[in-house]
């Protein structure tokens, strides 16, 4: 669809809501903007970006959530709307490696790069999985030629949508797991691993996970990783400014307490302390379980969709520490995972039985390797992720959060980052309980509901409500899923299944 801005008179447009000022939803309001909407962008904390806050202290800048940049055009395009040009106000940097891949026996893999770079990595762990690491690609790059380019923005919010594409699927054999397709093609243990992680990027188990999802390969060798100096905030300032500029009004520090139905529709919200706001479309860029349980207007609670939320599967959470030190760790890459001694095993810990093992595989991030304002002088600033257990678990962080606070510096001092404890100058962390209060995440879940095969494309939460006209759901539990390119791609899904016979 070819977005054009229209000519109405602003104030007697349509009004849009959309609620969550995450990048679902300030992508939502640009295309909303730009199809002539007045549009009203509510979120319940006091900076917008969702999951993706920011943190400083002590000169050290943090991002809270996500940090991989792919597919930059997405964001290119939500400039180009109003005929402006991303790179006019931030500035993307590619990143060689993508990650590094660090094993608890030090063996180290660099991924990223051109494709003979990783051929040359595969050959130090297994020749003989050349070939096959080239037919794994090939088979990334037609399931994402199918699963992104012709599905990514198509609405799935009828059942003919899906039963429309099961042969594309079937012969994509989607009905696969990541980790199973992978192994398919390449035999060593270690390189199934690196090939097979991408799932836990958008809250799934590579093991349960659809394969569709090893798309993500492709996709990252098509536009590489990026990262946005400044930190991933500077991009959300330049979105915000964008819509400041669009006449896009912004109500941040204000929570959504119920959505309001006259007459069968979406016509507005209630806002905790302030009263019912008013409008034509409402559009949700928020958890979907928790709005179909907690936001709904009454008389429209769903006996069938309390069940099927009750026994989805959900994503896992995230222990997410952050830390400052006092010197700098320049052989640590700017992205690095640590693949702890148990892969299957641990994976079956944390979202089949719920149980916080003794140990783990962790995330590292070290913006600092980059840019250099996001420390003092001589330091660095990191931000390490842990898969866990979401609330389903019954862990109480609140007394077990400090112990395994520590066992991750323990871990990360033995293996990556010698000294660590004595060059910390502060740290702080966050774990499912904080998702759960600050992002209303139902079990605190960090990806919303987990991406396996029943909960993907039309058996995910549709983008359009079919029993209240006007609502509307965009984000990581919609389709097509979690991750930037998953939520940006849900705000062009919105523009298709908009009913456009209200403008």
């Amino acid at each position: 669809m070819t977005l054009t801005m229209c000519h109405r008179d602003t104030d007697n447009a349509l009004h849009a809501v959309v609620v969550g000022a995450g990048f679902g939803g300030m992508a939502s309001a640009l295309r909303l903007r730009a199809l002539g909407y007045r549009v009203t962008l509510i979120d319940r904390m006091k900076r917008m970006g969702g999951r993706a806050q920011v943190f400083k202290k002590n000169g050290f800048t943090y991002d809270a959530g996500p940090t991989v940049i792919t597919a930059p055009f997405l964001f290119e395009e939500l400039f180009s709307l109003f005929n402006e040009d991303l790179y006019d106000y931030v500035d993307l940097r590619p990143l060689d490696p993508w990650y590094r891949i660090v094993f608890s026996d030090r063996r180290e893999f660099n991924y990223g790069g051109t494709v003979e770079d990783t051929l040359k990595e595969i050959e130090r762990f297994s020749p003989g999985d050349r070939e096959g690491y080239l037919r794994l690609l090939d088979m990334s790059r037609r399931i994402f030629d199918v699963g992104f380019d012709q599905l990514g923005d198509r609405p799935f919010h009828r059942f003919t949508d899906m039963i429309a594409q099961v042969p594309k699927l079937i012969r994509l054999q989607s009905y696969q797991s990541v980790y199973g397709m992978v192994s398919r093609y390449v035999k060593d243990p270690y390189l199934r691993q690196i090939f097979s992680i991408h799932p836990l990027l958008v809250g799934g188990n590579p093991f349960d996970t659809t394969s569709i999802y090893t798309l993500i390969h492709y996709l990252e060798r098509r536009w590489g990783i990026h990262y946005c100096m400044g930190g991933m905030g500077f991009l959300i300032d330049a979105l915000g400014d964008l819509m400041r500029r669009q006449g896009i009004h912004l109500r941040l520090g204000t929570t959504v307490e119920r959505i309001v139905n006259k007459n069968q529709h979406a016509s507005g919200v209630i806002i905790e302390n302030d009263g019912q706001l008013r409008s034509d479309i409402v559009v949700m860029n928020a958890d979907p379980p928790y709005v179909y349980t907690r936001m709904m207007p009454e008389g429209h609670d769903s006996p069938v969709i309390d069940r099927r939320i009750k026994h989805m599967t959900y994503s896992m959470g995230l222990f997410v520490l952050y830390f400052g030190t006092s010197r700098r760790y320049d052989e640590i890459a700017h992205h690095t995972i640590w693949l702890g001694p148990r892969f299957k095993g641990l994976l079956k810990d944390v979202f089949a039985h719920k149980h916080l093992a003794d140990d783990f595989s962790l995330y590292l991030h070290r913006p600092s390797a980059t840019d250099a304002t996001m420390a003092p002088k001589g330091c660095d600033s990191f931000y390490v992720l842990s898969p866990v257990p979401n609330l389903k678990s019954g862990i109480d962080w609140r007394r077990v959060g400090d112990r395994y606070r520590d066992r991750i510096f323990e871990t990360l001092e033995s293996h990556l980052l010698p000294g660590l404890k004595r060059h910390i100058v502060h740290s702080f962390y966050m774990t499912p309980l904080d998702f759960e209060r600050d992002y209303l995440s139902l079990w605190g879940s960090g990806f919303s509901i987990a991406p396996i095969f029943t909960q993907s494309a039309w058996f995910r939460f549709h983008n359009k409500n079919k029993r209240l006209k006007g609502l509307y759901f965009v984000g990581a539990g919609t389709h097509p899923g979690a991750g930037l390119p998953g939520v940006l791609c849900s705000a062009k899904v919105l523009q298709n299944v908009i009913d456009h016979q209200h403008m």
